[in-house]
């Protein structure tokens, strides 16, 4: 249920100009009719997912005879379709979220809801995702689902190898010796994968890592994307290319350790069922941490959101409550990470040999926010850097990272 991690930066600018166009006074859904509240409730989920939520809203409605929640399945349209709703003052009541920064003008703030709740109610879900459904200050969304990335490792190729497994507490210098240990020139065999044109959302928690971020407190720029912490990082992603035991992909690196090809990569939960029907063993462990750094992670979360112009606010409530509550969060757990730590608890999850790392990762990662919650122009600093990193990580190019990124920085 988890939305894809991709953030496009062309259709964010044209989305922002769709939904500040939808701002004002105006109205969706029913009000009411025969005192039967209407809510619609969108999602961008399908097939079997698809099944599940059915099931979940007829659920709601049987036990709220004075409510009729109708669910809009969006599938891959969801953010023009939400967009083109919010522009026509016509948005659902609830709906699935994510791109809060794009969205925000047509959201109902949810702190005061949340606050009549109680200490526990929020308290419940893990403190790191409160970052990522708010924005400005104001609870934009209630989490329903998440991922945060971990290293993935092939197991079959360490044991061939006679190479330990990665750790908790690594760091990346360890990384770096054990992806030269398992490289194979011979047989076409690369020690570590990383992305070639990586997603800069996704990129920004290596520097995290190594204590620094595209931009300053103050939101500035210059000596913060170009400083001599990030050039650190990117060098050393470049070094690797260049010492010849990693190599650059066209996605995250699933595709080449599905083939064998790969040791390890780093990624979401979403690489989780596809290496399991490739047939892969495989392990997964937390992000290296730095030389005196940290180990953090990028969380990419969903939310459940309501648009400021609903009708039936208390009855949106209502069925957002009802829908993270506790049967629901693991009623879902096939399809996304639980974010409520007594669903986590009682499932044992931080036990699970996969699972567990996605939490600890979680834990590590609080206290982070992405510089596209912070800037105006994410759209315009993200093509920018999705350009240098190519240029930086592109084996035709390999340009040097500390005058790619003043360039990016100006």
């Amino acid at each position: 249920m988890l939305k894809a991690k991709s953030r496009s930066v062309v259709s964010a600018i044209a989305l922002t100009t769709l939904v500040l166009s939808g701002c004002g006074a105006g109205g969706t859904g029913d009000a009411s009719k025969d005192g039967q509240k209407s809510l619609r409730f969108a999602t961008w989920d399908s097939d079997e997912n698809l099944k599940l939520q059915q099931q979940l809203v007829d659920k709601f409605n049987l036990a709220h005879p004075d409510i009729k929640v109708t669910l809009e399945a969006y599938g891959s349209d969801y953010d023009t379709k939400i967009a083109a709703g919010m522009g026509a003052k016509d948005a659902p009541d609830v709906m699935y979220m994510w791109n809060y920064p794009t969205y925000k003008e047509a959201l109902e703030p949810l702190d005061s809801y949340i606050g009549k709740e109680g200490a526990d109610y929020k308290g419940n879900f893990y403190e790191a995702l409160w970052n990522y459904n708010s924005t400005d200050g104001k609870t934009l969304g209630i989490p329903v689902g998440y991922t945060t990335h971990v290293v993935y490792y092939n197991k079959d190729l360490f044991d061939k190898a006679g190479v330990a497994y990665p750790t908790s507490g690594w760091t990346w210098d360890d990384l770096q010796k054990t992806a030269k240990q398992l490289n194979n020139p011979a047989e076409k065999i690369s020690g570590f994968a990383f992305s070639g044109k990586p997603d800069p959302y996704d990129y920004e928690m290596y520097l995290w890592g190594n204590k620094t971020s595209y931009v300053d407190e103050q939101g500035k720029i210059a000596g913060a994307l170009n400083g001599p912490k990030s050039v650190e990082v990117l060098t050393m992603f470049q070094n690797m290319l260049k010492d010849g035991f990693a190599i650059s992909t066209e996605g995250t690196g699933s595709t080449e350790m599905k083939s064998g090809k790969v040791a390890m990569f780093t990624n979401g939960a979403w690489s989780i069922g596809s290496l399991r029907e490739a047939g892969i063993n495989f392990g997964v462990v937390e992000i290296p941490s730095y030389k005196n750094g940290t180990s953090a992670s990028i969380v990419s979360s969903s939310g459940v959101s309501m648009s400021n112009n609903s009708k039936n606010k208390e009855a949106a409530w209502e069925f957002i409550k009802y829908w993270t509550n506790e049967e629901n969060n693991k009623a879902r757990i096939d399809y996304e990470l639980p974010v409520l730590k007594s669903v986590v608890t009682n499932e044992k999850l931080e036990e699970d040999k996969f699972k567990s790392v996605f939490y600890s990762m979680l834990k590590k990662s609080e206290g982070f926010t992405p510089t596209s919650f912070k800037v105006a122009n994410w759209s315009e600093m993200s093509e920018k850097l999705a350009l240098v990193f190519e240029q930086i990580f592109n084996p035709s190019t390999l340009m040097d990272p500390q005058k790619a990124l003043d360039q990016a920085a100006k």
